[in-house]
Formats: C-alpha cells, sequence, structure tokens
C-alpha cells in the first residue's frame, strides 16, 4: 500500500461510530499502540516513544471527558484513530519499506548514545510533521468537510500537547542547572518546539487538502515532507550521550 496515500492507512482502522463514545474510541487506540510497543527491551526508542504516545492518548481521553473542551469529540476520536493507524503501520511495514521519516528511529532505536528525551521528541516529530497533516486530510475527506472546520479542535490539542511536552523533557531528561547552556545536547534539544512542528503540520495539511483532486502533486508534495520530516528527525537522534556525560 502507499503510506503517502492519504485516503489509505497502513494500520487495521477502528471506526468511530456513532454509539461509540469518544473517550473510548481514543482508549482503545491507546490499547494498540501499547500491544505494539509494550513489552520491549528497556532502551529501545520505540519503546520510550510508545510510552510518550500513551501519555498523549491518555491526556487526550481525559479532555474527551471535560464536556466543552473539544467542540467536535467524535472527530477528535476519528482524527486519533486515523492518526495512530500510521504510526502502527509503520511499525507493521516491512524493515525495508518505512516510510522515510520513520526510519531514523526504527534504526537507531538500540543506539547506545541517544538519549532517550531524543528517542521521544524523534518520534514525536516524525508523527506530527508527516503523519498528522495527512491524518487530516484523510479525516477531512472521511468527514466531507475542510480542514478549517476542525481547525478549533486542532488548536485545542496543542494544549495538551504542550503540557505532556514539558512533562517528557523533566522526566527524561533531569539536568542540574549548572549545566554548561553551550553543551551540544541542550543546543539540539532547544532547536526543535513542538509548538513550531504543530503550525508547519497545520499548514502542511492545508496545503494537502488543496492538492486532493491533483494526484501527482499530492504525491510529489506528501513524499517531499516524508523526506523533510525524516531529516528533521535524524538530526534529533544525533548521538551525544556520550559528549554529555564527559561534562555531567
Amino acid at each position: 500500500m502507499d503510506t503517502l496515500d492519504a485516503t489509505d492507512t497502513t494500520g487495521p482502522t477502528d471506526a468511530v461510530e456513532p454509539s461509540t463514545a469518544p473517550a473510548d474510541a481514543v482508549t482503545v487506540v491507546a490499547a494498540r499502540i501499547g500491544d505494539a510497543t509494550g513489552g520491549l527491551p528497556p532502551g529501545d526508542g520505540v519503546g520510550v516513544f510508545g510510552e510518550v504516545y500513551l501519555q498523549v492518548t491518555d491526556a487526550v481521553t481525559d479532555r474527551l471527558g471535560d464536556e466543552g473542551w473539544f467542540r467536535s469529540p467524535v472527530d477528535v476520536a476519528r482524527l486519533s484513530t486515523l492518526f495512530a493507524d500510521r504510526f502502527l503501520g509503520a511499525l507493521a511495514a516491512d524493515a525495508s519499506a518505512p516510510p522515510a521519516c520513520w526510519r531514523p528511529l526504527l534504526d537507531l532505536r538500540h543506539h547506545p548514545d541517544i538519549l532517550p528525551v531524543q528517542f521521544a521528541l524523534s518520534g514525536i516529530n516524525s508523527h506530527i510533521e508527516h503523519d498528522l497533516p495527512l491524518s487530516v486530510v484523510e479525516t477531512c475527506a472521511s468527514l466531507e468537510c475542510a480542514p478549517d472546520d476542525l481547525a478549533v479542535d486542532f488548536h485545542r490539542i496543542n494544549d495538551v500537547l504542550a503540557a505532556v511536552e514539558d512533562r517528557i523533557r523533566e522526566e527524561l531528561l533531569p539536568l542540574p542547572q549548572e549545566l554548561d547552556v553551550t553543551d551540544p545536547l541542550l543546543h539540539l534539544l532547544g532547536s526543535w518546539s513542538i509548538d513550531a512542528a504543530r503550525d508547519a503540520a497545520w499548514a502542511s495539511a492545508r496545503m494537502l487538502w488543496e492538492l486532493r483532486d491533483h494526484p501527482e502533486a499530492f504525491a510529489a508534495a506528501a513524499a517531499a515532507l516524508d523526506r523533510s520530516t525524516g531529516m528533521v528527525s535524524r538530526c534529533l537522534l544525533t548521538p551525544l550521550a556520550g559528549v554529555s556525560r564527559q561534562r555531567l
């Protein structure tokens, strides 16, 4: 299957039925992520990202239970399901066939000099910058609406992700206050922002939506997005643990 086709997914999509509570639908998503990433050896980069992803789905589930937080909880649940399908599809793909954006994490998942926070942020980058725009387009196609109709809820999720990212950095990168501000690890991590990534993902979603009736242009744009996202994800996985340990 062509993973760049916004109307297809690489994993088993669980449709959000009208009778299914949105929070319950996202709980199913979390279970699928847990099944795919749980039980991996300590330090496995995919397992590290899987734990982070579960924190995000738990936070979204909690907010789905807050009446009025999302404008359309059912649409958020649908987007969450299609979004997860792309990550799970990358894991299930043949070793030579995952999207370019996921190859850095899959190839370097056992590298001893890459810190857990780097694995986490690399996975977040791949998922947000590449998978999210395609999932927005796919969701809009299934709902027969434009991305702007999802804008309010899309940006509400930003608040959820920002809180989770802060917690992730604190949990995975406990640093002493006296750490040199020129440390290469701090420089690398400080160069990436989840807010900037979400803004870029929204711009990409709107662009891809406009190209949906032009298959060749859509495929070219999606392929370029895949490659450029992979470049950033690879940079985030620059082996630096040994350098930082020498400075601590």
